[in-house]
């Protein structure tokens, strides 16, 4: 009998690129591409200064775009002078609402509906701070900027609302876009008969992503179809909405990226640097590129809503939790619904008899939000973790304990099995790196010096699943594979990953496989966001290999291409409970006299699922971890309440974490495996950053008496009289 080791010798590979059996034969074996240390494919471009990013790439004939940005909040546009932009040197013309191409006010998200804030110079009115009025466009940057700076914009300035509170008169339920309501049991009943109540409110500021790199996006017309090069997460979702918003059939969209500076979920979608760029290339009839100044993508682009969270928690004397009730209330812009799930977390991660969860929004006239890194999650497991933590204080028990306590069965809510959960497994082997055994539990127990020593912990469970998406193998003539899937690298080292677990569906040697990715042209997929890319591509990749393995044993002329498609595979899988699970534990000194908090230690462990590259999901963990303690300590956007504009739109006012707030980090992984993904993936993206903020906070409290309810924890809510 002819093995696919014998086709694909037969086909010109060498010994090295059948080094490892081909899977399904009498002679598989594992392969050693996942689960191998290996570095990035693209570092050493990166490291020479040799990887372009969108705003490296050139152009034949390019003009630059330079925004303009309303200097008001609300109201409207009562008048523009361009005379002087238009007589600055350089100027090629200027885009407003009064010239502009028409918008699909149609566009939007699949989710959520249309989407307001896509419609760019499509009418006078102001609704948010930074709103963008006009595009002045120039042969160079510096004359753009320049003309920018010399349009003469007036307004008619009308009240505005962005004091945000749960308390709002505008209140209301939000679109139930993620589902309904928990609604398990009688909460107010089991609150009623617990033994221990705890009934409180967290606070989370708005937040924003502040990837290294800016916006940027290039584009010009090709007989009249679209093209681009553009920074974001999700080329083929990017190029869907812009056909939509632009009226053009979705094969006369393409849009490309080769490097993305990071995103963290501020460029998951169609940015303003895109549908700019796009209407001026359109009426000015060249390429045109606009590169967003760094207070333009805290101006422009989305950020993580604040929220107001009531959480009510209530247990029998021994521990047990009869009711969990977690209530959340959202900003939100007048312009697009969006929230972030924070609520999901109660439905999940505890059992009780009686668990009801409740989201509202309060819109305001401020920058739409959108996701960033671990929506939902990071602000909901605050709120929880939080409250969980000040249970175990009333009920003088060991927070691990708690927990131990109230380990689910099947899904709290849903009542689905779990394919995995290993939660426990997370906290004990947390708390045992961490040396969490014989920990006084009381506050104020540890001094040295002056400073007061906490130490705390929380946990987390985060969805893992995978979206469909199609990919393309081609069987090459000289040996080799190419794989062709619209992903997106966004500084995560998917190239790596994906090369690697090609490597291993086709049983060859990594050198053997030529990935392509960052193009919409290659075909529906979903993009890198929600830890749901690597397992979303690579089940793609997987269905193609098998099916390209299978067409080879026939030994076809070369090349052969397969294109799979996983819509009908990931939509068939029974209802489930699917997730990652970690455990966060923390220990913070603090200064009583002055309030500065420092993170001494962070400990992680996390179950990702199956680890197709040790090196890089290390990094990844390491890399959310030092998000949360940011998220815990830095990071808010503020508002002048006066002009309701951000005052804080730069990396001089927008704290994150420096390499000096960073302590020494300790993340690893349990073993773990998901059964409904073909390789047993999870997404390790972003459960690292999740339960950081409420371990930080609660180790502040076991440090200092002092709970901290509110994020970030700031001097004055820290420092002692």
């Amino acid at each position: 009998m002819t093995t696919r080791r014998q086709v694909l010798k037969g086909m010109g590979l060498g010994a090295a690129a059948v080094s490892a059996p081909i899977a399904g034969t009498a002679e598989a074996a594992p392969s050693e591409a996942i689960g191998s240390s290996w570095t990035r494919i693209e570092g050493k471009d990166k490291l020479r200064g040799r990887a372009r990013y969108t705003a490296d790439i050139p152009v034949e004939g390019m003009a630059h775009g330079a925004l303009v940005t309303s200097t008001i909040t609300r109201g409207l546009i009562s008048g523009i002078d361009a005379s002087a932009t238009l007589a600055s040197p350089g100027v090629i013309g200027v885009l407003d609402h009064r010239n502009a191409p028409r918008l699909n006010p149609q566009a939007g998200s699949p989710f959520f509906g249309p989407d307001g804030q896509f419609l760019l110079l499509q009418n006078d009115v102001i609704e948010h701070g930074g709103w963008p009025v006009a595009l002045v466009v120039a042969e160079t940057p510096e004359q753009a900027r320049a003309g920018a700076e010399r349009l003469r914009v007036s307004y008619v300035e009308q009240p505005h609302d962005i004091g945000f509170s749960a308390g709002h008169p505008l209140l209301r339920p939000a679109l139930p876009s993620f589902g309904p309501d928990a609604n398990k049991g009688d909460l107010d009943a089991e609150l009623a008969q617990s033994a221990v109540t705890v009934d409180e409110r967290y606070f989370t500021p708005p937040e924003s992503a502040c990837a290294m790199e800016p916006h940027a996006a290039t584009v010009w017309l090709e007989n009249g179809k679209i093209r681009a090069y553009d920074t974001n997460q999700a080329p083929f979702g990017v190029a869907q909405v812009l056909s939509v918003l632009f009226d053009k059939p979705l094969t006369d969209v393409r849009v490309e990226a080769e490097q993305l500076g990071g995103g963290f979920g501020g460029k998951t979608g169609v940015g303003p640097q895109l549908i700019l760029a796009t209407m001026a290339a359109m009426i000015f009839s060249r390429p045109v590129r606009v590169a967003l100044t760094r207070e333009e993508v805290f101006l422009t682009t989305s950020a993580r809503a604040a929220t107001e969270q009531r959480v009510r928690l209530g247990v029998d004397r021994d521990g047990r939790l009869r009711a969990i009730g977690h209530e959340a209330a959202f900003e939100l812009s007048v312009k697009a619904e969006y929230i972030e799930n924070c609520v999901e977390v109660a439905k999940v991660l505890y059992a009780a008899d009686a668990i009801r969860t409740r989201i509202n929004v309060v819109p305001l006239h401020i920058l739409p939000p959108n996701s960033l890194r671990a929506p939902g999650t990071a602000p909901g497991s605050f709120a929880l973790e939080s409250a969980m933590d000040e249970l175990a204080e009333r009920l003088r028990i060991d927070p691990l304990d708690l927990r131990r306590r109230n380990e689910p069965e099947v899904g709290p809510v849903s009542g689905h099995p779990f394919t995995s959960r290993n939660f426990l497994r997370c906290v004990e082997e947390g708390a045992r790196r961490f040396g969490w055994a014989g920990r006084d539990h009381r506050p104020r127990q540890r001094r040295e010096g002056h400073l007061l020593i906490g130490t705390g912990m929380a946990g987390t469970s985060f969805l893992t699943t995978a979206f469909p998406s199609s990919a393309t193998i081609t069987a090459e003539p000289d040996g080799t594979f190419t794989v062709a899937i619209a992903a997106m690298d966004i500084g995560t080292g998917a190239r790596t990953a994906l090369t690697a677990i090609s490597a291993d569906v086709l049983r060859v040697d990594r050198s053997r496989i030529r990935l392509r990715i960052g193009d919409s042209a290659l075909g529906p997929a979903w993009g890198a966001g929600g830890s749901l890319g690597t397992t979303s591509w690579s089940w793609a990749i997987s269905s193609a290999a098998e099916e390209l393995l299978t067409k080879l044993e026939s030994k076809p002329s070369l090349p052969v291409s397969v294109t799979s498609d996983t819509t009908n595979e990931i939509f068939s899988l029974p209802p489930r409970e699917r997730h990652a699970y970690s455990a966060i534990f923390a220990e913070v000194a603090v200064d009583p006299a002055t309030g500065e908090v420092r993170v001494r230690r962070l400990v992680g462990r996390f179950a990702v699922g199956r680890v197709v590259n040790p090196l890089m999901v290390r990094s990844q963990l390491v890399g959310g971890m030092i998000m949360g303690l940011s998220m815990a300590l830095h990071e808010q956007v503020v508002r002048d309440e006066v002009t309701g504009r951000q005052v804080n739109a730069d990396f001089a006012g927008y704290h994150f974490a420096a390499n000096a707030d960073v302590p020494f980090i300790d993340a690893d992984v349990v073993a773990d495996y998901e059964p409904d993904n073909p390789l047993g993936l999870k997404g390790p993206g972003e459960i690292g950053t999740v339960a950081v903020a409420a371990a930080v906070a609660n180790a502040v409290w076991h440090a200092t008496g002092k709970r901290q309810r509110r994020l970030p924890i700031t001097l004055d809510r820290v420092i002692e009289g």
